[in-house]
């Protein structure tokens, strides 16, 4: 559960007690929005920033496993005794296939055009309305993925740490980045999900809508779900 420093904080944020809170993430990657509509709104960053561990992993990566993984190949195929190579072709008396009909009967599927679901399940797909132009300034306060829902007796705020790392159980730092008050917005979410996957949403009197999920801290989690699905 959230250390009290947490919640001495948002009891400052809101100024009375709150209600209930969590941490929590945008769980799926923010959709691309259309170019016009990303520089209208200051071209800010749609995906959360790593630690720069991550990056010094994968530079040794590519530079010392990559390679040691391809001399240790080279070194089987110099060992291995040359074979002739089979020929995939057709048999005498078989038919010859063209390769896309080979592809569209392996994957009837591909066949389709399904096209991507703008919104992918993070939000109603319209930027031009609350959830929207929440997500598309969702990263720029902050690097860090996650994010504290406090609720009021008669608002939401959304609030966030500066920091690139954080302890959901101990960030102290946090400052609101947006406040709504119960008439703009409604939290909905049900009681009782399974742990690891409980999400919710913030539904907005535009009709727009915005889900999250990685609760964190379970104790809270639970509380929060309670909270709003009573």
């Amino acid at each position: 559960m959230a250390k009290r420093a947490v919640h001495r904080r948002a009891r400052t944020i809101l100024g009375e007690e709150p209600l209930a809170l969590v941490w929590c993430e945008v769980h799926k990657p923010i959709p691309t929005p259309p170019k016009d509509v990303h520089r209208a709104a200051g071209k800010g960053r749609l995906k959360p920033g790593h630690h720069w561990l991550l990056y010094v992993g994968a530079v040794l990566f590519f530079f010392v496993v990559v390679p040691m993984m391809l001399i240790d190949r080279l070194g089987d195929r110099i060992q291995r005794p040359s074979r002739p190579r089979r020929t995939d072709g057709p048999r005498a008396g078989q038919p010859r296939t063209p390769p896309e009909a080979r592809r569209s009967a392996a994957d009837p599927g591909q066949t389709r055009d399904r096209g991507p679901r703008p919104a992918d399940g993070v939000f109603d797909g319209d930027w031009a309305k609350t959830a929207g132009q929440l997500l598309l300034r969702w990263y720029g306060h902050s690097p860090n993925p996650k994010r504290l829902v406090v609720l009021g007796r008669d608002r939401v705020c959304v609030a966030t740490s500066p920091r690139r790392r954080l302890s959901p159980t101990r960030a102290d730092d946090f400052r609101t980045f947006a406040e709504f008050s119960l008439d703009q917005v409604r939290v909905e979410g049900e009681a009782g999900q399974p742990r690891g996957f409980a999400t919710f949403r913030l539904r907005f009197t535009d009709g727009s809508w915005l889900e999250v999920g990685r609760l964190a801290e379970p104790e809270d989690a639970d509380h929060f779900l309670r909270t709003v699905s009573a």
